[in-house]
């Protein structure tokens, strides 16, 4: 059975910042493009960063210079650094393998059932 277990989440004041952390099952993790997703009440679920499993990483315009993805293949953890968090930043904030389009790069890794996700709420 598939697991992803979010945490991290919290809620800080605009310019803040939080690490986020991803703790997957080995089946998904170890041959996958891993992402981070987010999904504000309204909106769609987005794909906001991506990392290969050589460790090539990926983000939407409007998280580059602030968000940076890592992962641990020893752990199978994947990790979000969220920095000079803006209020528009706020989502629940979920893992998965990596599926949708950043750029010009489109990553097809079928996806497994969700966890919880993790609330980041970003106060103005």
């Amino acid at each position: 059975q598939v697991q992803l277990v979010e945490s991290g989440g919290g809620l800080v004041q605009a310019g803040g910042s939080l690490r986020l952390a991803c703790a997957a099952s080995e089946s998904i993790f170890r041959d996958n493009p891993m992402g981070w997703y987010r999904q504000a009440p309204g909106n769609q679920r987005e794909l906001v960063a991506a990392v290969t499993v050589g460790g090539t990483t990926n983000y939407l315009d409007s998280v580059k210079g602030r968000f940076t993805i890592s992962r641990d293949n020893a752990k199978n953890t994947v990790y979000l650094q969220m920095n000079s968090l803006q209020p528009e930043d706020t989502a629940v904030y979920r893992c998965n393998a990596a599926r949708g389009r950043i750029g010009p790069t489109y990553y097809g890794a079928a996806t497994s059932d969700w966890g919880q996700g993790t609330q980041v709420t970003v106060s103005s």
